[in-house]
């Protein structure tokens, strides 16, 4: 980066140091954590979106549409996420490819060789000629909805739960007073589940933070990624030699998940006092004794 870096073989001590960590691959290292930050930033309300839509569902009066929500919450939950991480990328990008190459394939009948299903050049998802940034984006892309449908499953029984948990006669109040079942569902169940799914929602938001490591396993370069190959001891064939630094790697990428979820907990207790502001729950009750 530095013209002093030219060389860093004939360099030693501080300007060593900055050399080795303003290189390219420590600018990629650093770019890392704002993938992370930026998965985060996608998945939460994707997953909440999917959560949603599940405990609606699942509380539907068509018992088609019923099944259907209680079933994703269940299946999705029950499967090890491991199988959706390694194995349902695998089947997604297979799909999405097999769909295009019925509309691009002149002859869309393609073998099955080992575990990959071929297609023409022409329908493979980027395009074999694309940059690097294509190819990094729809695997960022795959990984963010395997993300949302497997969290999304855990948000929609914390969401259907806190639904139920909604005093029944509020609902009947509304009804009595005229509303129609979607205005019950939108004015008064929604606005009040928040206080009891955010506890539920609040530890879900932790364990996705835990979660993201697992994009390594989905072949994007995330913070892990870069740690274990940044640490690893360098020979002289590389430009910054080195012995394995690995644990100080780890160690940074632990301070980092500590201080985020620290600052996670605050936003959380600050948006969990103010649902409970006013309401009758025991965080409510709580509230107006210390205001008291």
């Amino acid at each position: 980066m530095f013209a002093s870096c030219a060389d860093p073989k004939s360099i030693e001590g501080l300007t060593w140091a900055m050399c080795y960590l303003t290189s390219g691959k420590h600018l990629d290292f650093y770019w890392s954590f704002l993938t992370v930050l930026l998965l985060l930033a996608l998945t939460a309300p994707a997953a909440l979106a999917m959560g949603f839509a599940g405990a609606t569902a699942a509380r539907s009066r068509l018992l088609p549409v019923s099944l259907l929500g209680k079933g994703y919450a269940a299946i999705v939950r029950g499967v090890p996420d491991i199988v959706f991480f390694l194995f349902f990328v695998i089947a997604l990008d297979q799909g999405l490819e097999y769909l295009k190459s019925l509309a691009v394939c002149e002859n869309p009948v393609w073998p099955w060789q080992g575990l990959e299903f071929r297609v023409c050049p022409e329908a493979k998802i980027p395009l074999g000629k694309s940059s690097a940034f294509w190819h990094q984006a729809y695997g960022f892309a795959l990984a963010v909805f395997t993300f949302a449908l497997v969290f999304g499953a855990f948000a929609a029984n914390v969401l259907y739960g806190a639904m139920n948990a909604v005093p029944r006669a509020q609902l009947e109040t509304a009804e009595a007073y005229g509303m129609s079942h979607g205005q019950v569902f939108r004015r008064i169940l929604v606005p009040q589940m928040w206080v009891y799914a955010l506890p539920g929602l609040s530890n879900l938001w932790m364990i996705l933070i835990k979660a993201t490591p697992l994009l390594f396993l989905l072949g994007v370069k995330d913070i892990v990624y870069w740690a274990r190959e940044l640490g690893g001891s360098k020979t002289q064939a590389y430009e910054y030699p080195h012995p394995d630094w690995r644990l100080w790697y780890f160690l940074g990428l632990l301070v980092f998940y500590l201080l985020f979820t620290k600052v996670s907990e605050i936003v959380l207790a600050r948006i969990s006092a103010r649902l409970n502001h006013g309401q009758a729950t025991a965080g409510g009750e709580a509230l107006r004794k210390a205001a008291a």
